[in-house]
């Protein structure tokens, strides 16, 4: 299916209600000293003591807004009084209470995932343990058998790539039946067993159905991928950081713009932007034009989902007074997306914001240069990159199956932190459709084509992009976000203007910023004809 496009416009309502309601407010300031001073600095009022209860409230709001229709979100809009969220805990408890919500009740799993065509055949995921999906989860003890047993594990898988890579599939099968044994003397509900059990079914899957004789990995629908997607977001604080820190970045890059236009390379249900709708709607001097083109895959069953989406992003900017358009464009791949689809105005401020969707154009057909050069020509104030960081695009399969292991390893050691999540277990499975992805696909099939930050400073310093820095605030936001969301273990790190998300010492993923800059012959050429 080709793209198309769905367009979506609301006009913000009177600000002058919203004013005289925050002026009249009658809650009393916080203490400073009870104040918690990184959120401060990032402007946010929350007292230290309050951070968990924010933090469940925030997750809720998440929660009624992706599954509220257009009409329960316009409730909104008939309500005079509009907090100021920068009292983040009032603002938040304001919206919900105006959405009528109750809490959220625990989201109902499908108990037959083979729709989803990637849970290991033969392998109990979580054998030995409390179902996850009941949010159980036990203290596990490794016993030294079982380490010695673990290492074995280890061992075999890379002496089975390294047999694949030769092309002798014959031992791998026979090193294959070798691990399903060994799988089944460790736990593969954590731990090794688990990332063992996810990397010997990708291996499987390429033995028999071999990359070369085509694609070895089904897609899934629309609802299949987002479903999957929504979960690894509540699950775990890398995508969440990819969106604070990408929101920051954009609101600084559009500051004293009257009309601002973010083009989003993944809309994928919109969960990134309330948070800067919110942020806009609080600048100084007041909230700009705010346009959004959001590009998606097509609905299978003929839904607009895009529209659908963008419709509770106009009820959510108009109940804050900002004015809003929203545009849809549907299309499969992103080197489909042509730039005048995007329909940008030369007066417009532009934010192109791509996170993790770069690296699936480093396929054979490399349009990742077509596409970057038609968003330098876009001239953007701001270019937002937040990739995995990680080399998954070497030519020898080996070192990639190598440098997979041992970063999906670290992922999974991070995600097991985060046991009071019961979106776990589903976003194990999106993290599975990518190690299937590396390890069993070949030619335009695979697509996950991770590359480390190094590459894509080089690259896109080529492509005619200089870098911005992220600044402080993108840093704060960063850490309160640990500070909320997260299990210690995790850690931001600032390296040359960019920033790093990762567990322990091992970074995991990566956000850069970047700006167009002339081109040496456009200035001359600017120079001699005035």
């Amino acid at each position: 299916m080709g793209p198309y496009d769905s367009s979506i416009s609301a006009a913000a309502g009177s600000s002058s209600s919203s004013s005289s309601a925050c002026s009249g407010s009658t809650k009393p300031p916080q203490p400073p000293d009870q104040m918690d001073h990184l959120l401060a600095g990032a402007g946010y009022k929350v007292r230290s003591n309050d951070l968990h209860q924010v933090a469940e409230r925030l997750e809720h709001l998440e929660t009624v807004m992706v599954k509220s229709s257009p009409v329960e979100i316009s409730e909104l809009v008939h309500d005079a009084v509009h907090y100021n969220p920068s009292d983040i805990a009032s603002w938040v408890d304001s919206l919900l209470t105006e959405l009528n919500t109750n809490p959220p009740a625990p989201i109902a799993l499908p108990t037959d995932f083979s729709d989803l065509h990637q849970l290991p055949a033969n392998i109990n995921m979580y054998s030995n343990n409390p179902s996850p999906l009941n949010g159980e989860f036990s203290q596990q003890v490794v016993t030294p058998l079982e380490e010695d047993v673990s290492i074995r594990l280890v061992h075999v898988l890379m002496t089975c790539a390294e047999a694949v890579q030769r092309g002798d599939l014959a031992l791998a099968s026979l090193l294959i039946e070798d691990l399903q044994v060994l799988l089944g003397r460790v736990n593969s509900g954590c731990g090794i067993g688990k990332v063992g059990s996810f990397f010997i079914d990708a291996l499987s899957r390429r033995i028999v159905d071999s990359p070369q004789n085509g694609v070895v990995q089904e897609d899934l629908s629309a609802y299949e991928n987002e479903m999957l997607y929504h979960h690894y977001y509540e699950a775990c604080p890398y995508l969440k950081f990819a969106h604070f820190t990408a929101n920051q970045a954009i609101l600084e890059a559009f500051e004293g713009q009257d009309c601002v236009h973010v083009i989003d390379f993944n809309l994928m249900q919109g969960l990134q932007w309330p948070a800067l709708i919110q942020a806009l709607a609080l600048r100084p001097g007041g909230p700009p034009l705010l346009r959004l083109t959001g590009i998606g895959p097509p609905s299978p069953d003929g839904r607009d989902s895009l529209r659908e989406i963008g419709l509770k992003l106009a009820e959510l900017a108009r109940s804050v007074n900002v004015r809003f358009a929203f545009r849809g464009v549907a299309a499969s791949r992103l080197e489909d997306v042509k730039p005048w689809m995007l329909q940008v105005s030369p007066k417009e401020a532009v934010a192109v914001n791509s996170i993790m969707q770069l690296h699936k154009l480093l396929g054979p057909s490399q349009s990742i240069d077509l596409v970057l050069d038609w968003i330098y020509a876009l001239n953007p104030r701001i270019l937002m990159v937040v990739e995995q960081e990680s080399n998954h695009n070497q030519p020898e399969f080996l070192d990639r199956f190598t440098e997979a292991l041992y970063y999906y390893s670290t992922m999974f050691d991070s995600l097991d932190a985060c046991t009071a999540h019961r979106e776990k277990s589903l976003a194990e499975l999106y993290i599975q459709r990518e190690i299937c992805n590396v390890v069993c696909c070949e030619g335009l099939a695979r697509v996950e084509r991770h590359e480390p930050l190094v590459t894509w400073q080089n690259r896109l310093t080529n492509a005619g992009f200089a870098p911005l820095h992220l600044g402080s605030n993108a840093f704060k936001q960063a850490r309160m976000l640990l500070t909320l969301f997260s299990a210690d273990g995790y850690s931001v790190e600032e390296n040359e203007g960019c920033l790093t998300l990762g567990w322990h010492s091992r970074p995991l993923i990566a956000a850069s910023a970047w700006q167009a800059v002339p081109k040496p012959s456009a200035t001359l050429v600017q120079i001699n004809h005035p």
